[in-house]
């Protein structure tokens, strides 16, 4: 992919969240952003530190280069350092495995994805026959107790469904997004968003993720998703409650790579942000004209983690 191309494709990705802003939350944000080389030169200013994944710790199966050694460096400075991510597609065990693969550290319970957050708060909800778009090849882990279906190409399963559950677009389709959204418009259901992503950025360019998906169901079919995972409270609730004692807001930080889910929902919880403009979303594009024309300002910009 050419630098116009991805600079194309980030701009649209950039256009497709302004345009569903109203489905995301409110926040008040600085005047204006201060310049960091990276996390480290924030070691003093901050105790806990929520990082996004794709575009802070890695691009598709790679680590950014210097990310495992800032953060290890958090980790001796003695600083709580929770990966918060909306990879929803795959269970905690996959996660764990590829953050070490990568050259990471992470206990699980460091690890909070959108994933956790959905399967939390529809426990004990009765869902019925579940149609999920997922990742087929991982089964029902960590997803036991639900009545699961994948969505495939065969209408009869999204006319049965009682409800719907999105969680991984890897081997979703235009075809099967029309099936969904007939058999929405014939019969309103539930739907559940394990992932509120819109973009995620891979080597080859930005994949488009279930959020996607579920705006362009609610623009289509007026049924209003229920998203778990940034930019919303549900995530960041998660992640509080894994830490010892409630810390002060003030000396926790969202770092992340886009402005419309990480900046925009840890400025949302009360937390100060930090933006990686050298990686992920934004990096094709001028983050500063972004910032003015979203309003979604962070407290610190990086180029790097």
């Amino acid at each position: 992919m050419t630098p116009e191309e991805r600079a194309a494709q980030a701009q649209w990705a950039f256009d497709a969240y302004e345009a569903v802003r109203a489905r995301l939350p409110g926040a008040q944000f600085p005047a204006a952003s201060r310049r960091a080389a990276n996390l480290t030169d924030l070691a003093d200013d901050y105790d806990v530190f929520l990082l996004d994944a794709f575009g802070v710790l890695n691009i598709g199966e790679r680590a950014i280069p210097g990310a495992p050694e800032h953060i290890a460096a958090l980790q001796r400075a003695g600083k709580s350092v929770m990966v918060l991510s909306n990879a929803a597609s795959m269970p905690k065990r996959v996660l764990v495995e590829k953050y070490a693969r990568l050259g990471f550290d992470f206990a699980p319970e460091a690890i909070v994805s959108s994933r956790e957050v959905m399967l939390a708060a529809l426990k004990g909800q009765e869902l019925g026959r579940v149609g999920m778009m997922g990742l087929p090849g991982y089964g029902v882990e960590e997803l036991e107790g639900f009545d699961i279906t994948f969505l495939g190409d065969d209408p009869a399963i999204y006319a049965t469904a009682d409800s719907f559950v999105l969680l991984g677009s890897g081997e979703w389709t235009e075809a099967r997004q029309m099936l969904l959204e007939d058999a929405l418009a014939i019969v309103a259901r539930p739907v559940h968003v394990g992932n509120p992503d819109i973009v995620a950025p891979r080597e080859d360019g930005l994949s488009r993720e279930p959020g996607y998906y579920a705006h362009a169901l609610a623009d289509a079919t007026g049924v209003a998703p229920v998203f778990y995972g940034k930019p919303f409270a549900n995530a960041f609730e998660m992640a509080l409650a894994r830490l010892p004692a409630p810390p002060d807001p003030a000396r926790v930080v969202m770092v992340g790579d886009t402005l419309h889910t990480d900046i925009l929902g840890g400025a949302a919880a009360g937390f100060a942000t930090a933006l990686i403009t050298g990686h992920g979303a934004l990096a094709p594009i001028d983050a500063g004209a972004a910032i003015a024309r979203s309003g979604i300002v962070p407290d610190v910009i990086l180029p790097d983690p």
